[in-house]
């Protein structure tokens, strides 16, 4: 089994220009989980263990860098189930990082050309992947599903400290759905990339709990040209928050969001005396 540091750890990020406008930020660091597992990966995957362990075999899907089927991997050989990973794509040999460590994990993978990627939930192409595999527990792109967002949900209990309003970043908004869904204070989300969103993550929690739930909303425009696009902005900012901090943004998901978060704050978004969560996964 897994050996987990949970609930993972908060600490206060001490910064002169918070501090300035009088307002506290806790990181939440839910990359500290597990090194294999971090973050929202682990609180996604934590209850859709049991249905994959019961069904031998996971089926999911992701991109050729994507850390979801590295930490699909993980699971599936640490909890005993195959891994089989979808990647979008073709194959390109030898694979990078990303996939050779979720192969060392025992994932298997294939590979579906674009056009046939974006029709991967549809009948034809999951009956295609039956045909090939056996029956498997089907788990989306990003892990996002009803499973998903009852282990994100449980996040805020974690937080022992009185806060005001939680900030994270968004890929599929499965995280923010269920955090939404498990805080009483607002919710504040930092899409990574160029798309409306909203709909998708209400549709997560109806799938989820009936209905729109929690108190939250998108802030779009921190994108920086959309997913995994960078600029010399986005750069000096992660370049100078670990000289001050001693933390390396991750420069796809956290530091979008904590530029947003610090932006924000500049701007006089929050008033002093405030306390925002940031969460770091």
């Amino acid at each position: 089994m897994l050996d987990l540091q949970l609930p993972s750890p908060v600490a206060e990020l001490r910064d002169e220009l918070l501090a300035a406008r009088g307002v506290r930020v806790l990181l939440k660091r839910d990359d500290l989980i597990h090194p294999e597992i971090p973050g929202n990966k682990w609180r996604k995957l934590k209850h859709n263990v049991a249905p994959a362990v019961e069904a031998g075999r996971l089926l999911t899907f992701g991109g050729a860098y994507s850390n979801h089927l590295r930490a699909t991997a993980a699971v599936g050989h640490h909890y005993g189930f195959d891994t089989i990973g979808v990647v979008r794509g073709e194959e390109h040999l030898p694979l990078n990082p990303s996939l050779a460590y979720a192969v060392s994990r025992g994932m298997r993978l294939t590979y579906l050309d674009r056009t046939s990627y974006r029709l991967k939930t549809s009948a034809v192409v999951l009956d295609t992947l039956r045909g090939e595999f056996g029956d498997f527990y089907l788990l989306p792109e990003g892990g996002s599903n009803p499973a998903a967002l009852r282990g994100c949900a449980e996040l805020p209990a974690e937080i022992t400290e009185p806060f005001d309003a939680v900030f994270c970043a968004v890929g599929t908004g499965g995280t923010l759905a269920g955090l939404a869904a498990g805080a009483r204070q607002p919710v504040i989300g930092v899409p990574v990339l160029k798309a409306a969103l909203e709909d998708d993550i209400i549709a997560l929690q109806q799938a989820t709990y009936g209905d729109r739930v929690g108190d939250w909303h998108l802030e779009p425009d921190y994108h920086f040209g959309g997913y995994a696009k960078r600029t010399p902005s986005l750069d000096s900012f992660i370049e100078d928050f670990d000289s001050r901090h001693d933390l390396l943004l991750d420069w796809v998901y956290e530091a979008k969001m904590m530029y947003a978060l610090f932006d924000q704050v500049h701007r006089g978004h929050f008033a002093p005396g405030t306390t925002v969560v940031a969460l770091i996964n």
